[in-house]
């Protein structure tokens, strides 16, 4: 039986992290012998050195996504698509997408909340819509794809401070609570997949203090050698996914591959 090309799925691909994981898997996915290929979604065109949007070349696609429900499920259809065209199977799945704060343009103006008077139900719900709810909407439609003989590692973007047993320092309610929840929907999911789908591996992954438009708001009291590259997190992230197996568990690890108190 010939093996099934390995593909890595990038959600929120234009990001920082994301786009840095392209950068760390491209010299192999363009290697047209090569077993592996990139699929790639973000709500931006494709930059000119991965090629256009939409175009499956050998190894490697690029779907544009505004991350609504028919929008989602028109781009599985077309990964499943291509999955089945290339004789590929996902067995990286990397889910970059977030939200801390957005620009005094957006229809409101998000940032950390320092105190109880400034947490805000409308700020606070965008946080649980895209922090929480966005990468569990493309879990639930991304496990009929999974195939039941190869292992597939799904790691998504989480930080320290939805640790609540780690919260000594209070503040950023919204962000602190949709990270938490976040993890409690991961290790739910873990449990049931561990009897559906026992090749899955989840990871919450937080990547410490990267040098993004998410944090540099906040970059002033970071020691420089705790403010990492985007590069060096994708780096770390990709070796921790590899050294990990599947174990019907939810990991809650950091940039170290240390573990993290839920």
């Amino acid at each position: 039986m010939t093996e099934k090309k390995q593909t890595t799925l990038i959600i929120g691909a234009s990001s920082a992290i994301g786009a840095a994981v392209i950068r760390e898997l491209s010299p192999i996915a363009n290697v047209a012998s090569a077993n592996s290929g990139i699929i790639a979604v973000s709500r931006s065109e494709a930059p000119d050195d991965f090629g256009a949007s939409g175009a499956t070349q050998t190894g490697r696609a690029w779907y544009i996504c505004d991350y609504q429900d028919a929008a989602i499920e028109g781009v599985v259809k077309s990964i499943q698509a291509q999955l089945e065209q290339q004789a590929a199977a996902l067995t990286r799945i990397i889910i970059c997408n977030g939200v801390l704060h957005n620009s005094e343009q957006e229809r409101a103006l998000l940032l950390p909340e320092k105190r109880l008077e400034d947490l805000q139900g409308e700020n606070f719900l965008d946080s649980i819509a895209v922090n929480t709810l966005l990468p569990l909407r493309w879990i639930q439609r991304l496990v009929a794809l999974l195939d039941n003989k190869q292992e597939c590692k799904i790691a998504v973007l989480s930080a320290r401070v939805g640790s609540i047993s780690d919260n000594q320092l209070g503040g950023w309610y919204s962000y602190r609570a949709s990270k938490a929840a976040l993890n409690m929907l991961l290790q739910t999911a873990s449990v049931e997949l561990a009897r559906r789908k026992p090749g899955v591996k989840l990871i919450a992954f937080h990547p410490g203090t990267t040098d993004t438009p998410l944090s540099r708001p906040f970059q002033k009291n970071v020691r420089k050698e705790k403010l990492f590259s985007a590069d060096f997190v994708a780096d770390r992230l990709l070796d921790l996914m590899d050294a990990t197996s599947a174990d019907g568990k939810l990991s809650f690890i950091d940039w170290d591959g240390k573990p993290i108190d839920f």
